[in-house]
């Protein structure tokens, strides 16, 4: 039942430019003892997320160094994901907790999907929690399991925690973004990758101001004013209401903005529509908020030009990322939000330096082959 994702081509040596020589040296090095071993990546869906958009670049490079390497998704109906639903927002602090008929439905869906699964990987690599029963019912498919964990699990919901910890607690390796993001109880050492970014994706690649400034257009933004935005999925733990009101705060003392939320339905995220339409009567008709999907012809590239024409992007953003003042801000609520991005729409010399500052730390740290190093290097100090 598991699916392969189709995938193209990527070249390590087109990202030479960007990183440098002395890091596409090295990896090349991580790689060479590695050749021909085979890597299985296993995730919820193949679009509409950040772990697909980090797979759709990692898989094919992994390939390009000598590995091995495969993606595929696992597959489910409604009922599956409504559970893997749950337990994504309630592993986040949400109260509900997945009963025990949601729990058998889980480990249902897994036994069906481990049905497929071959049995002569090197190494497995599970990502987040919907697919995390894999190894307790497929453990003898590869020599190594690791669970790559993408979401915060530092105030779940201890119930739903408690059910899940004994499936993590069977893999080989665990991988987290943050030290902070690692939940009480986990036994063993986890390892801390940060996430990064593909800078020569669709969604990332420089566009020009005249085709970003085409393409806002196309979809009602008027590129003469200012544009605050935020690309995310639409789910709770993304506030995009709370960003509609830092919205309605900015206008109150700057009529002239606009705002845009970007979002992508994913198939593992039958809770998204609803989300997504909650949202929409929350806007009330507004002229000036853009609310769009995938589905209304938004893809990486209409993402890119309204990321660059805006001029607060993502409000909220990642610690690990953003030193907050200096390569941009972090904020805990709509009212700090507003603050923000005031301070940038008045003051296009603090935007600039605060652009130019974070571009340089993506560049430096969170880019994809600095990812891909760190996956080199873990696969070889586990002998893979």
């Amino acid at each position: 039942m598991l699916q392969d994702v189709a995938l193209g081509e990527r070249s390590l040596a087109d990202y030479t430019h960007l990183v440098g020589r002395g890091l596409i040296e090295e990896i090349r090095q991580l790689a060479e003892p590695l050749a021909g071993k085979r890597v299985l990546h296993v995730s919820a869906t193949g679009f509409g997320g950040g772990v697909s958009e980090i797979l759709y670049t990692m898989v094919p490079l992994m390939r390009d160094v000598g590995l091995d390497a495969h993606w595929r998704v696992i597959l489910g109906r409604e009922e599956f994901f409504n559970v893997t639903k749950l337990m994504h927002n309630s592993l986040q602090g949400d109260p509900q907790a997945i009963t025990d008929q949601q729990w058998e439905v889980f480990e249902a869906y897994h036994a069906m999907n481990a049905q497929s699964l071959d049995d002569d990987w090197d190494a497995i690599v599970v990502h987040d929690p919907q697919p995390a029963a894999m190894r307790a019912i497929a453990a003898d498919r590869s020599r190594i399991w690791i669970w790559r964990c993408h979401i915060d699990l530092s105030t779940p919901n201890k119930e739903t925690l408690a059910r899940l910890l004994p499936l993590l607690r069977e893999y080989d390796e665990t991988i987290w973004h943050l030290e902070q993001y690692v939940p009480a109880g986990m036994d063993g050492d986890a390892r801390i990758i940060p996430p990064a970014i593909d800078p020569l994706s669709p969604k990332n690649m420089a566009l020009s101001p005249e085709d970003a400034a085409f393409v806002c257009k196309q979809f009602g933004i008027d590129v003469e004013r200012p544009l605050i935005c935020q690309v995310s999925r639409f789910d709770p733990w993304k506030d995009p209401m709370g960003v509609i009101d830092a919205f309605r705060l900015v206008r109150a003392e700057l009529p002239e903005v606009q705002l845009a939320l970007v979002g992508s339905m994913a198939t593992d995220d039958p809770e998204g529509w609803e989300f997504f339409h909650e949202t929409f009567s929350y806007a009330d008709g507004d002229p000036d908020i853009k609310i769009l999907n995938n589905l209304n012809n938004v893809g990486a590239i209409e993402v890119n030009a309204f990321q660059s024409q805006a001029v607060a992007g993502n409000v909220g953003g990642i610690p690990l990322q953003i030193i907050d003042g200096e390569t941009g801000y972090l904020i805990s609520s709509p009212d700090e939000a507003a603050d923000r991005a005031l301070r940038v729409l008045r003051d296009p010399a603090l935007a600039k330096r605060l652009g130019r500052a974070g571009k340089e730390r993506a560049r430096e740290l969170f880019l994809t082959p600095r990812l891909l190093r760190d996956w080199l290097r873990l696969f070889g100090e586990i002998e893979l």
